[in-house]
């Protein structure tokens, strides 16, 4: 690993903010290799330092896994000059300079997304030959018929000639909204309003609700987001 600062490894590995961390370092609760530290500024590797927080189980992570619930108006990058970004709702206790969006959802799509630092990962997530589905729910503007559903469910042609994989449509209805839950297993640039269009529909709100086996959680209020457990990194490949 590389050097970082002893406030922000242990803000990270102890689940602190940076203030707490740094308190912690200022009250001599702090050893590296079995000597008190009293510097947040000080640089350690955790792959080679022996980092000790008094009341804490330090254990040094390579990398980080963050699950946001996206608000409207963020774009998916890590930085943009004129426009906020997910990065910018990230806490400082949980941010990594490398910390970049795992995939992509719209400016205005809402939902799922998951954060890294880890490529590899990434790469395998993302990639169209894993195959992973991604679920959404979008409202549309008007009833989604038999012959549109089959359309979509048989891989649709976008209006630019692209052709999509199959997807997995339920459709749900009732006196005042005209809502689909659907599957894909691409992440091409609007895919799923480009599906809908080219169906004839129009999708008036998205929210990306599942990524392979890894469901929101629904208690994570929008714009916050928090680490994924083991068992939940697994979930997304079953």
């Amino acid at each position: 690993m590389a050097l970082n600062r002893l406030d922000k490894l242990i803000a990270l590995n102890c689940n602190v903010s940076r203030k707490d961390a740094r308190e912690l370092i200022r009250d001599g609760k702090v050893k590296v290799n079995g000597k008190v530290v009293l510097r947040a500024e000080e640089l350690t590797d955790s792959s080679l330092d022996e980092i000790d927080v008094k009341g804490f189980d330090f254990t040094a992570r390579k990398h980080i896994y963050l699950m946001m619930n996206k608000p409207e108006g963020y774009i998916t990058a890590t930085k943009d000059e004129n426009k906020k970004t997910v990065i910018d709702l990230v806490p400082p206790e949980l941010g990594r300079k490398s910390l970049f969006p795992c995939g992509r959802l719209d400016k205005n799509t809402t939902g799922l997304l998951i954060l890294t630092d880890d490529g590899e990962f990434c790469h395998r997530l993302v990639s169209p030959n894993h195959s992973i589905y991604k679920t959404y729910i979008a409202t549309l503007s008007m009833p989604l018929d038999a012959a549109a559903k089959k359309l979509l469910e048989s891989g649709i042609a976008l209006k630019d000639g692209t052709v999509c994989k199959p997807a997995k449509i339920n459709y749900f209805t009732d006196d005042y909204t005209f809502t689909a839950e659907i599957k894909i297993s691409e992440g091409k640039y609007h895919q799923v309003k480009r599906m809908f269009a080219a169906a004839g529909n129009h999708v008036d709100r998205l929210r990306r609700i599942q990524i392979g086996g890894l469901r929101l959680d629904e208690s994570l209020p929008e714009g916050s987001c928090r680490e994924l457990t083991p068992e939940e990194l697994k979930m997304i490949f079953e």
